[in-house]
């Protein structure tokens, strides 16, 4: 599996990322970020802390799914995942992400 980050630029001129795995399924999202060069820090903290699974912050949803929070070594949240139907497929895309966003190419759609 390979993981791609593409960094985008929104409607309200803020930036933010989403890193996506070879099927095309976002794994992470980040926050807005007012200038890109915010974003492209976002994505190297992505690419450093993704390999630690201690950064990793488990949690279930109001409506009972389980998601989970990429967190910087400061606390603050790099970005969320989506939300899964059981947690046995949040607990597989943590581990690739874990063995893979490290290598992720960037896509500047900005």
């Amino acid at each position: 599996m390979t993981m791609m980050f593409e960094l985008s630029k929104s409607s309200d001129g803020q930036f933010r990322f989403v890193l996506k795995a070879d099927n095309g399924e976002t794994v992470l999202t980040s926050e807005l970020y007012q200038s890109k060069a915010s974003a492209e820090n976002g994505i190297a903290s992505v690419k450093s802390n993704a390999p630690n699974d201690a950064r990793y912050e488990r949690q279930v949803s109001a409506n009972g799914k389980p998601y989970f929070n990429l967190k910087a070594a400061n606390g603050q949240v790099i970005g969320s995942s989506r939300l899964y139907e059981v947690e046995t497929s949040r607990e597989a895309v943590i581990a690739s992400t874990q063995r893979h966003a490290a290598q992720a190419e960037v896509k500047d759609l900005t």
